[in-house]
């Protein structure tokens, strides 16, 4: 058996060189945890992934202009639907003694 002195000096050292490995292992979370370091990243992500979206779309239209001019037609229409309608509706013709009160209840009875 070794002496108990030593054994409680190996100990020391070993707890001591695990608080050393842990103490690492947390200023290495640390780092790669902060908040800004993460923004900065998912910001980072979000634009190459816009980007890669982006020259896809490009790319695809470009294989088919016929598709996107009709698209782009479809959209016009649904955001002009309100003026286009108006232009087909009835509108009555104004009529030149129109009465604009009912009658019985105005001076021009």
């Amino acid at each position: 058996m070794t002496d108990p002195a030593t054994r409680l000096l190996d100990a020391e050292a070993e707890a001591a060189a695990a608080r050393e490995r842990l103490s690492g292992t947390l200023r290495k979370l640390q780092v790669r945890l902060n908040p800004r370091d993460l923004a900065k990243q998912a910001a980072r992500d979000v634009a190459d992934k816009g980007q890669a979206a982006a020259q896809a779309s490009l790319e695809t239209a470009v294989r088919n202009p016929g598709a996107v001019a009709g698209v782009t037609a479809v959209a016009g229409l649904f955001l002009a639907r309100h003026r286009l309608a108006g232009l087909f509706r009835k509108k009555d013709k104004p009529h030149r003694f129109k009465r604009n009160h009912e009658p019985g209840l105005g001076p021009k009875d």
